[in-house]
């Protein structure tokens, strides 16, 4: 959508538990927990660390990480559930508006 790419590297997978990849440049590890809810219902905790640089650096990467899997994960449960494509990412980064 962007021209954006990334190596991504998965290590781990435990069907219906956990997923664990590396990814970016420097890479940082992202741990997905899938947790059985009542009602057939899953949920979802996304870990992700191994930030490189100094402390106020390592703390933006995290919230930028942070903000890009809440866009993402609320999109894919409103297309799970509803059937709706929000164009989330599309709304975050419109065309014409500088990244900061």
């Amino acid at each position: 959508m962007y021209g954006v790419s990334t190596k991504v590297e998965v290590s781990e997978i435990v069907p219906n538990q956990k997923i664990v990849m590396q990814w970016s440049d420097p890479p940082t590890t992202v741990v997905w927990i899938f947790t059985e809810m009542p009602g057939g219902a899953t949920f979802l905790e996304v870990r992700n660390f191994g930030f490189a640089g100094s402390g106020d650096e390592q703390v933006k990467q995290a919230i930028d990480t942070t903000g890009g899997f809440s866009l993402v994960l609320a999109g894919a449960k409103a297309w799970l559930e509803q059937g709706l494509t929000l164009g989330l990412i599309g709304d975050r980064h419109p065309k014409g508006i500088p990244a900061e």
